[in-house]
């Protein structure tokens, strides 16, 4: 089952929503087409919200990759994980909008593994050890 549907708003503008997950970050990702060339993270800019960083890249790469850039405009609410974590949410998201408007496409997204929910989570700290498997130095006497 995927988790990207086709709504409309009060106002009548039609949007695609798609939800992206990666470790503790969920995000909830709606494109409007033919609206204006932007992507708005958290009522911020991407390149304001990410800094510097690479990560604007990575959470577009999928727009990018399919030659889709200026035919949307995106809105995007992230919640949890680091900023590493939303970028790949996003990614994650973006890319089953896409492939809701578009299912030509799915093929190549995913070999570039941008629809797969990549399941990884931080194992928890056990009892006795300083970090999940970080053991006290073992003494002999």
């Amino acid at each position: 089952m995927t988790t990207a549907k086709k709504k409309a708003t009060a106002t009548g503008a039609k949007y695609i929503e798609g939800i992206g997950r990666r470790k503790t970050a969920v995000a909830r990702v709606r494109m409007t087409p033919a609206g204006k060339n932007s992507m708005v993270i958290n009522g911020k800019d991407a390149a304001e919200y990410f800094g510097p960083s690479k990560l604007a890249t990575t959470a577009l790469s999928p727009v990018a990759r399919e030659g889709a850039e200026g035919k949307y405009e995106i809105s995007v609410k992230v919640v949890g994980g680091g900023t590493s974590a939303q970028a790949e949410a996003i990614r994650h998201g973006l890319s089953r909008a896409l492939v809701m408007e578009n299912a030509e496409i799915k093929g190549s997204l995913k070999s570039l593994g941008f629809l797969k929910r990549d399941s990884r989570e931080v194992e928890r700290k056990h009892f006795g050890y300083k970090k999940a498997r970080k053991a006290s130095q073992w003494s002999k006497r």
